[in-house]
């Protein structure tokens, strides 16, 4: 048993050796052959050949939008301050922080006690002053009859003094009654003298009676305003905000109790750059209406209200660049003042330009367009404005060329490519998605339980929510705001 195991051993290790060395022997053929028939020529290297996305550049006119930052403001606000200090009385029942008043209403009632009791001294100083102006007039016509009186006599005795003259040039009459006639005429016109002095004194205590009058009558004015001053009522409907009053507090004079703005007059102040503003003036350097869009993003949209530019800072502002611009806007619902909020203003028109994306232009202000052979040819073309992801281009020969609108290192000029066309009306479309019923039932009941959310925005965003395919932006705002 022990020979037989182990010639079987011997037998399959001499099988083993024989099949290693016939495979041996034709891989080593094999080898041979491959040598001797492989061609000696260097083997021909393929081009390679880049799909890519081009564009037909089209010469159009565009309307540039210039976005920036800014803030809601109110065009009338009104601060109510006490003009006199008290205490006070009476508050209207929506003077309070966000209370919606009319013109008119009164808010705001001090103690008029005071101001009653100077109102009444006022009107007796005005009882004085008017005695005194009738007194004066009465005391002013007594002296100019005096002075008439005084002047007649004067007449008598200058006649008399005549009659005695002429009777002593007859020789009838006597140097002593001339002499008394004399002294008479000088008597007389001494009196004339002291009534002319007595009628200037009269007509100056009228002057004096009138100015008082008028300062009596100053006083009562003063007086009444004074009175109406302890009663403040709103200039305007609007509404109130930062009120820092209480029933019964004690107010300074000028102490600010609260600030009344109007929640329809609204405007937009935003800082653009100097060449931002340069491009927003006319031929006459005029600044020209522009219309504008604010936009503001709440839960699940966006608030807009469009208006037009109505005028520009007077200054730059201390430690400010650019200019700071201001717009009207017509119909704001649901903004607020203070709100920051983003603003577009369409510029002038550009006339004879393409527009292409961003990705489409290099550093070196060059664009790559596809030639007959398709193959790449660099353009050097002039960037009018910058859009966002968007260029606005000029070029000698750009109008009709196909551009590659996403270049990367590998393209250059002389490259063979394969174009892929874009449809710019596919492209325009936002992205539509289509959600499930559950998705779908999340967020519905996400926008009605929300209560920031205008109620139109909200009937605008539900009607959303029911087509077929929903906005992706709009799902993706919502899905953000919910945390998820």
């Amino acid at each position: 048993m022990r020979f037989l195991r182990q010639s079987l051993v011997g037998i399959f290790l001499a099988s083993l050796t024989l099949a290693l060395l016939l495979v041996a022997a034709q891989l080593i053929t094999g080898a041979v052959q491959e040598v001797m028939t492989r061609d000696s020529k260097p083997p021909q290297t393929r081009e390679r050949v880049f799909s890519v996305a081009v564009q037909t550049a089209e010469m159009t006119t565009v309307t540039p939008l210039l976005e920036a930052f800014g803030e809601v403001q109110s065009r009338r606000r009104l601060e109510l301050r006490a003009a006199l200090g008290g205490r006070v009385v009476s508050l209207a029942e929506n003077f309070e922080d966000g209370g919606d008043v009319h013109a008119g209403e009164v808010l705001v009632e001090l103690d008029p006690a005071d101001a009653l009791a100077a109102l009444e001294r006022a009107r007796s100083d005005l009882l004085d002053a008017q005695f005194e102006e009738r007194d004066a007039e009465r005391a002013l016509l007594l002296a100019q009859d005096e002075l008439k009186a005084a002047e007649s006599q004067a007449d008598l005795r200058e006649r008399a003094l005549q009659r005695q003259k002429d009777l002593l040039e007859r020789g009838v009459g006597a140097t002593a009654s001339v002499e008394e006639a004399e002294l008479a005429v000088a008597s007389a016109r001494q009196t004339v003298l002291s009534r002319r002095i007595a009628l200037a004194q009269a007509e100056s205590r009228v002057d004096q009676a009138t100015t008082l009058l008028n300062r009596a009558r100053i006083a009562l004015e003063s007086a009444q305003r004074d009175l109406e001053d302890m009663t403040i009522r709103a200039r305007f409907d609007g509404t109130l905000t930062g009120v820092t009053l209480v029933e019964g507090g004690l107010v300074a004079a000028n102490e600010k109790l609260a600030e009344l703005v109007d929640p329809q007059a609204l405007e937009v102040a935003f800082r653009v750059s100097t060449a931002q503003y340069v491009r927003l003036l006319d031929d006459t350097g005029r600044l020209i209406p522009a219309p504008v869009t604010v936009s503001l993003e709440v839960t699940g949209a966006d608030l807009r209200a469009s208006g037009r530019i109505s005028r520009d800072s007077g200054s730059a502002g201390e430690g400010q660049t650019g200019r700071l611009i201001y717009a009207h806007l017509d119909d704001a619902t649901g903004f607020k003042p203070g709100d920051f909020v983003t603003v577009s203003v369409q510029e002038q028109p550009l006339e004879n330009v393409v527009r292409l994306p961003a990705s489409a232009l290099d550093a070196r202000g060059t664009v790559l367009v596809l030639s007959r052979d398709d193959r790449l040819d660099s353009l050097p073309v002039e960037l009018v404005r910058r859009q966002g992801d968007e260029v606005l281009l000029r070029g000698a020969g750009l109008e009709g060329r196909e551009v590659v609108v996403a270049r990367t290192p590998l393209l250059g000029s002389g490259v063979r490519v394969r174009p892929v066309r874009i449809d710019d009306r596919a492209a325009a479309e936002p992205d539509m998605v289509e959600l499930s019923d559950e998705h779908r039932a999340r967020l519905v009941a996400q926008v009605e339980a929300s209560d920031r959310m205008p109620q139109d925005v909200k009937t605008r965003v539900l009607g959303q929510l029911r087509e077929a395919k929903v906005p992706a932006s709009l799902v993706q705002r919502l899905e953000t705001r919910a945390g998820g």
